[in-house]
């Protein structure tokens, strides 16, 4: 929902733009250089999407006719359309949970034992921070955690890290401490950072290379793509460190939210707000509508789930008037229990 701020627009602008499909747009490769040096990775590639950067990995990391095991409610799982069973050809085992964190020993008990009649295990996909979860952070410790548990079966895991940088700055522990958990790692530019469009895979050399053909193969490639990269290198250069202030206003917005009756709160851990209506005579779509009627847009989750969303376009006034908007939708109905 954001748009280029005019330091960004100013960046794009100015662009030196080659043939990024030759392997010569100058500011791709400062992009992709300063996301693997960020990370601490080999290499990294710039690609049109998460979906797209996620489903490589997938395919890069997994044999078809193979098992992915995610969380219940992950992106990869749930928001990417069976893309891996499309273009892997693997299915992902959903583990369910109660807060969208997977553990260690719940992994362990996904992963599938050697046998002649069961399928074969290829990899463990994580996701932090979590966004059907509400944002929520997969701690480091459970990180690693896993990574061992996934070392000892040799599996490789996969980070869908598209909000990392969200997951950094609510920690202080720094994106590559979570990317050294994962041999691959997706990160997306055009969330949290505010950028257009875009967002990158990283990890070891030889499997970039990999995920550059793939990305050929499924269209990927984009010619002056230096106009896109320039926007990601402004926003690591002047919107990663402002993310704090998202975290502090979603905490705001969730804080008034829960004080008016017949909602139900989750506490965010960093940007993203998810809203429960309890009452019987409101559905998720009655409310966004008539919070988007007041000019605040949400994007309806589920039946009675709306998420909300702080980013750079959002200032204390907005969180204000967004707060206002949804006691004035909720008004015009009686409570009922």
């Amino acid at each position: 929902m954001t748009r280029p701020t005019p330091g960004m627009r100013e960046a794009i602008v100015r662009a030196e733009v080659g043939d990024d499909v030759l392997g010569d747009d100058p500011t791709v490769r400062r992009l992709e250089e300063r996301i693997a040096e960020i990370l601490g990775k080999e290499a990294a590639l710039f690609f049109p999407s998460g979906t797209m950067a996620n489903q490589t990995a997938i395919a890069v990391l997994t044999r078809p006719a193979t098992e992915v095991v995610a969380e219940a409610t992950a992106h990869v799982l749930d928001w990417e359309d069976a893309a891996a069973a499309q273009w892997a050809g693997v299915q992902i085992r959903p583990v369910p949970t109660t807060d969208g964190i997977l553990t260690p020993d719940a992994v362990e008990a996904a992963i599938r034992r050697p046998a002649r009649f069961s399928i074969r295990t290829s990899l463990i996909c994580l996701e932090n921070t979590h966004n059907a979860a509400g944002g929520r952070v997969m701690s480091i410790e459970t990180m690693r955690a896993i990574r061992d548990v996934a070392s000892r079966h040799g599996i490789p895991v996969h980070l869908d890290g598209a909000r990392l940088w969200n997951a950094s700055a609510a920690t202080g522990i720094p994106e590559a401490e979570f990317a050294e958990q994962a041999d691959t790692v997706m990160v997306t530019l055009s969330k949290g950072l505010g950028c257009p469009v875009g967002s990158l895979l990283a990890g070891p050399a030889p499997l970039i290379e990999e995920a550059w053909r793939l990305r050929r193969r499924h269209g990927g490639g984009m010619r002056q793509a230096g106009i896109l990269a320039a926007a990601g290198i402004y926003a690591l250069d002047h919107h990663r460190e402002r993310l704090a202030l998202d975290h502090e206003r979603a905490r705001r917005l969730a804080e008034r939210i829960a004080e008016m009756p017949g909602i139900q709160v989750v506490s965010p851990d960093t940007n993203i707000v998810m809203v429960d209506i309890l009452r019987e005579d409101l559905d998720a779509d009655q409310v966004a509508r008539r919070l988007a009627a007041n000019g605040v847009l949400t994007t309806p989750f589920a039946e009675r789930r709306l998420r909300a969303v702080t980013h750079l376009d959002i200032d204390d006034d907005a969180i204000d008037r967004a707060a206002d908007a949804f006691e004035a939708a909720l008004a015009d109905h009686a409570f009922s229990k």
